[in-house]
């Protein structure tokens, strides 16, 4: 393609001199201009025959680019049908290699496949046991064996594989002590004494621990289970010889992390919300004034009886003694004004004694209506995240539901000991006035024996 270019740029050239001359000379006569024509003519057809020449040339060139492409595809092709020939020849030997080592195994060919399922399954098994945070590294053969081996195992490997199994089975049996790497709830690291109980669980210093067989690393419990079954643990750890009482977890930590997101008291208690906490108030607020009124009434007992002892003396400290003193106030009156009189200092004594006992009652009877109240709410916020959200995930109405069965379990609860407290109280305050009432009508039947003698 260059000289192609080359002849064109000499072309444009020769024309633009020729026409460039041309106007540089303009043509004197007739004659001059048809010389000057022949002269442009012999010139262009000189150029067009050079150019002829260069094309003729590159066709040349380009037919022997053309055969030599031909050429090569042709060694290709016969490359291509050699490949292939022989990768028949190779599919045959290996066949043929195949059944020879068939014939060569013989029954030892079961034996490899019992050898990989024996390496899977104790991989598995190994891999997640507790045994691995101590002895770290020794599923790394299982999985070779289980995996990645295709040939027939050897001895050493068919030890390694026995030894891998006995190991398992002997520790399973054994509580022993080690030392090891733990992962703090804070993300830190620190090196502390472990107990493993067999293949059930470990201990350390915070309690129960588990072993993460994904990421190779021992880390506590996210929240401990009750408190008597981490005392257990600890007197495990604690303990040097000697049957020790100890609540393993055969589900290597599945048991133990059910336990985990079992609810606290303290969680059961804050899910029944505000109406939970009213509940709590009115427990708190009965028992507080059935605890004064207890206290209060004792007293004023205490006073009455050692008023009983002298009733010559009244005293305004006690009802009794301003019962007294209202009777020798009014001692010269006929029996019927005397009645009339006693009763009333009684009316005015009443309100004392019985004051704030209704309150206690009435807490008593509104704690179980405001249990009720919760359930009905929590059942209808039930409702509603069914609306919302389906059936599909239980979790999503369980605040729901806990908040309808702890209140009314408040309710009851705050109830018991606000009825009973009532009931001891209105005793008390039943005894007093009983007391009151005895003494005022043996007043009232002496002032009318007297009056009649």
């Amino acid at each position: 393609m260059k000289p192609v270019f080359k002849s064109l740029i000499a072309a444009a050239t020769v024309a633009v001199m020729s026409s460039t001359a041309v106007q540089a000379q303009e043509p004197a006569s007739l004659e001059d201009l048809l010389n000057s024509v022949k002269a442009s003519r012999a010139s262009e057809q000189k150029i067009n025959a050079q150019r002829e020449a260069e094309f003729t040339s590159a066709r040349a060139d380009k037919q022997a680019l053309l055969r030599k492409a031909e050429a090569d595809l042709k060694a290709e092709q016969a490359r291509g049908d050699r490949l292939q020939k022989q990768f028949s020849d190779n599919e045959v030997t290996l066949n043929e290699k195949a059944a020879e080592l068939d014939q060569a195994t013989g029954t030892l060919g079961e034996m490899f496949g019992v050898v990989r399922q024996a390496s899977s399954e104790a991989f598995g098994r190994i891999a997640t046991s507790i045994v691995s945070a101590q002895y770290p590294g020794r599923d790394e053969f299982l999985a070779r064996m289980s995996e990645e081996s295709k040939g027939l195992p050897n001895i050493n490997e068919l030890e390694e594989l026995w030894f891998s199994l006995q190991t398992e089975m002997t520790e399973q049996g054994q509580v022993v002590r080690f030392s090891a790497d733990v992962i703090d709830l804070d993300g830190g690291t620190n090196t502390q004494e472990v107990v493993r109980v067999g293949t059930f669980n470990l201990i350390g210093d915070e309690g129960y621990l588990t072993y993460d067989s994904e990421n190779k690393v021992i880390q506590p419990l996210g929240r401990q289970p009750d408190s008597h079954l981490v005392a257990s643990a600890e007197a495990l750890r604690n303990a040097t010889s000697g049957i020790v009482p100890f609540y393993a977890d055969p589900s290597q930590g599945q048991i133990l992390g059910l336990l985990k997101q079992k609810a606290t008291m303290s969680e059961r208690y804050h899910a029944g919300g505000v109406v939970g906490y009213v509940i709590t108030g009115m427990l708190i607020l009965g028992l507080l004034i059935g605890l004064y009124k207890l206290i209060t009434l004792t007293l004023v007992g205490g006073k009455i009886r050692s008023q009983l002892k002298n009733p010559g003396s009244p005293s305004e400290s006690n009802p009794l003694g301003r019962i007294l003193k209202v009777y020798a106030e009014n001692k010269g009156t006929d029996a019927e004004n005397i009645e009339l009189k006693l009763d009333e200092a009684i009316l005015k004594e009443l309100p004392r004694i019985e004051a704030g006992i209704n309150i206690i009652k009435i807490f008593s009877a509104i704690a179980p209506l405001l249990g009720l109240l919760g359930t009905v709410l929590g059942m209808i916020a039930t409702f509603q995240t069914i609306t919302l959200f389906g059936t599909g995930d239980p979790r999503m109405m369980a605040g729901s539901i806990s908040m309808a069965l702890v209140t009314t379990a408040q309710g009851i609860i705050a109830a018991l000991p606000l009825i009973l407290t009532h009931s001891i109280v209105a005793s008390k305050s039943k005894s007093i006035v009983h007391i009151l009432d005895e003494q005022t009508a043996g007043i009232i039947a002496a002032h009318a024996e007297s009056e009649k003698a």
